[in-house]
């Protein structure tokens, strides 16, 4: 151990030389920014899912943020204003004081009622939802200069669009509990049992997909009993499910001619493919629908993002199905919150990493400028529309995000 008298004579002749003994701070990032987040109560879509749980809030506000939540905007998840209070939330009763945070947190798109409570320059983070989307509604973004992040395309570490997946695994499984009930109606269904019966022949079910939602609508199907083929143009994807699962059974690329005689015979469609970005292709045809069997039924998961089939049409979850050449069609683009508990854990999770990781990276522009994944799912970067597919069917001019970044900071 060095001598304490020693110390001070060179602390003394430091002084004389006109140095300064300095305290050692400990390993702290010094850019870590106090984040100020808004919950609004979702109004539309009949959604029940928030985007933050009381346990993410508490983790968030523990951590030096302030949150501010609009009175009743956990109710359809079973979460109380107490939970969220208790949590460490403002509970806030006027919609306007909910706005005036620096980002606002939703889980459906921004609605018209909504514009003129955005304030210049804040941070949206919502999912897109590009069937519903209103022309109106990203002029006024870009006019009040909003950075707007799109969950579906936002990526993790792995390259993985997280939200998607979670949501896809309950897509994936409620679509074939839907298809069931829909099936069973002995009015507009077909009366059947979906899956099999001893000394009767499973019901059919096409899945167009091998993604997330193809491969837990084949567990469901599977699990239920039902005869199960798989679509899908990515042979990788097809031999992962089949891994996946454990078992083989039917798979194809997309081919027409074969997708339609198999169409001819399916008791349930399963729409489950996903778009990197922009629109998912129309794989099944109107022409390919009319073949199908009178009182089957499609679900296509993709309506959230334009659908796989022609003849789908964003429906609701008051009035979920229609019969368009005598098929029942299911096009609910938030299936998940059908459970809105479990959706809203998932949820949960995934935001509370992103907001953490605006903090670590101090604040959101260096978080876009040094992950790929988070800049990939920004659509309007302070005004500038950065998705060429919306810049495309909204009419609206495209600017590349990574030539902003330079320019704008």
């Amino acid at each position: 151990m060095s001598d304490p008298t020693q110390k001070s004579i060179l602390t003394e002749l430091a002084a004389a030389a006109g140095l300064q003994t300095l305290e050692k701070y400990a390993d702290v990032d010094q850019k870590k920014q106090r984040l100020f987040i808004g919950i609004p109560r979702e109004t539309g879509f009949q959604e029940n899912r928030v985007p933050l749980t009381p346990d993410s809030v508490e983790t968030l506000v523990a951590q030096g943020h302030r949150i501010v939540i609009e009175t009743k905007a956990g109710e359809g998840a079973r979460f109380s204003d107490k939970d969220y209070a208790d949590a460490g939330a403002m509970v806030m009763y006027d919609r306007k004081q909910v706005f005036e945070a620096d980002i606002i947190l939703k889980v459906t798109p921004p609605a018209m009622d909504e514009m003129e409570l955005f304030r210049h320059g804040q941070v949206l983070i919502s999912p897109l939802h590009l069937p519903t989307l209103r022309r109106e509604i990203i002029h006024d973004l870009m006019k009040k200069q909003v950075t707007a992040l799109a969950f579906e395309y936002v990526k993790d570490e792995s390259g993985t669009y997280a939200f998607v997946r979670c949501m896809s695994e309950i897509a994936g499984a409620s679509a074939i509990l839907l298809a069931s009930e829909l099936l069973a109606d002995a009015i507009h269904g077909r009366g059947y049992l979906l899956g099999g019966l001893s000394g009767i022949p499973p019901t059919q079910v096409l899945i167009l997909g091998a993604g997330v939602v193809g491969e837990f609508a084949t567990r469901a199907a599977l699990g239920l009993g039902a005869t199960v083929k798989i679509y899908d143009n990515n042979v990788y994807k097809l031999s992962r499910l089949q891994n996946n699962i454990g078992e083989r059974f039917y798979t194809s690329v997309i081919n027409n001619r074969r997708l339609l005689n198999d169409i001819r015979t399916a008791d349930v469609v399963v729409g489950a493919i996903h778009a990197e970005s922009g629109r998912t292709p129309v794989i099944v045809t109107e022409s390919m629908v009319m073949e199908m069997k009178p009182g089957s039924v499609i679900i296509d998961v993709s309506i959230d993002q334009g659908g796989c089939i022609e003849t789908s049409e964003v429906t609701t979850h008051l009035q979920p199905t229609f019969i368009k050449h005598d098929v029942i069609h299911y096009c609910v683009p938030n299936i998940a919150s059908r459970v809105p508990r479990t959706a809203s854990y998932a949820i949960s999770n995934i935001a509370s990493s992103t907001l953490q990781q605006f903090t670590e990276y101090g604040g959101l522009d260096p978080l876009i400028r040094n992950l790929e994944g988070i800049r990939h799912g920004v659509y309007i970067y302070k005004g500038h529309l950065t998705n060429y597919y919306l810049a495309q069917k909204m009419e609206i001019k495209y600017t590349d995000i990574n030539l902003l970044l330079p320019s704008v900071l």
